[in-house]
């Protein structure tokens, strides 16, 4: 009862959030939709963006929507034929319907409470499959630290391509708040290097006490940790596949942005490149603690499309098509359909 009503509190909390940042979202491209059309000579009466997302949801293409939703699928495959290695490489032989049904089920516990769907797809198989908990978790956390990694490699090659189109943007942008001065002008950003350049001597000067502190040994346990779980891979029996399936999972995590371009007019013309860096963008907004993404997502992916000229008004309806359709409709219907096929699938099976 007690664990329920945590797990009550930490929904609401959550959702609270998530729905908090994504009203804040709202508010702001409502304020500066309503500035534009003032400017255009709309009435304000004939100016709403409420009635301009549900316009916008009306003429999206379909087809290529689907072709999102297939790259999601897809994408969840080659994460439970990884899973399924990582397993192997442990000694256990599993079903490969349990494993891609358990991640799609633990997509749809994210929806509810961030980070629940590594608990709920690793105790679901573990139930299914007869394996200790600890064992299907412990993967699971291999699992993750590879998404870490792949991110970083992810965000790496992004801001490469593009750093003159982000440098520019936030030249642009900071100056404006700070009188028209350029980035390093900025006070902020002053402040932020003068912190970092004092923290890294202080660092250096004081290492041998600071390394002593128990959070310091702490985080030096968890970067250890790290690096044994990355190690662990090599027990995996082919890691040619495994890499494979690796950069298939965020190869189709990109290719679902870009695709996503072609179904919404505003953004049809956009590159390759500018959908790796809004895909960059939103990644982080999925990290976020929020359910799905809700609200965090938002935000950044309008701030990844207004680099390219992207409205706040187009880019929130175009943040809210791919949200729904992919975090929403997509992973609760396969949610759903897990919920059905696990029991079904496993009714007379024995490991």
């Amino acid at each position: 009862m007690q664990k329920t009503l945590s797990n009550i509190i930490k929904f609401t909390l959550f959702l609270g959030v998530g729905l908090g940042i994504l009203y804040l979202v709202y508010r702001n491209q409502n304020t500066a939709y309503q500035a534009q059309c003032a400017l255009d000579g709309v009435a304000s009466a004939d100016c709403s963006l409420i009635h301009k997302i549900f316009t916008d949801f009306q003429r999206i293409n379909y087809f290529w929507i689907s072709v999102v939703l297939a790259c999601f699928i897809f994408s969840n495959w080659s994460r439970s034929q990884r899973w399924l290695m990582l397993l192997d490489s442990l000694g256990y032989k599993v079903k490969a319907s349990n494993a891609f049904w358990t991640v799609n089920l633990g997509y749809f516990a994210n929806l509810g409470l961030p980070r629940m769907g590594e608990v709920v797809r690793g105790a679901t198989l573990a139930r299914y499959e007869k394996i200790p908990v600890e064992k299907t978790m412990g993967t699971i956390v291999i699992d993750r630290l590879v998404d870490m990694a792949s991110l970083l490699l992810v965000v790496g090659l992004a801001f490469l391509l593009e750093f003159n189109t982000l440098y520019t943007y936030l030249n642009e942008n900071m100056g404006k708040k700070s009188g028209g001065a350029g980035l390093f002008q900025n006070p902020i950003v002053q402040g932020i290097l003068i912190l970092g350049v004092v923290g890294l001597i202080v660092l250096f000067v004081f290492w041998k006490k600071i390394q002593q502190l128990t959070i310091v040994q702490k985080l030096m346990e968890f970067a250890k940790g790290f690096l044994e779980g990355i190690i662990s891979i090599r027990n995996v029996k082919n890691p040619f596949l495994f890499l494979l399936h690796s950069i298939n999972v965020w190869f189709m995590y990109y290719m679902m942005m870009y695709f996503c371009f072609f179904a919404f007019p505003p953004t049809v013309h956009l590159s390759l490149v500018a959908a790796l860096m809004v895909f960059t963008f939103g990644s982080f907004g999925i990290v976020i603690p929020s359910p799905g993404g809700m609200g965090t997502y938002h935000v950044l992916v309008i701030a990844g499309l207004s680099l390219y000229g992207i409205n706040g008004g187009d880019a929130f309806s175009f943040a809210n098509i791919f949200f729904f359709s992919v975090n929403i409709f997509c992973a609760i219907a396969l949610g759903i359909l897990a919920l059905i096929l696990l029991p079904i699938l496993n009714k007379n099976y024995k490991n």
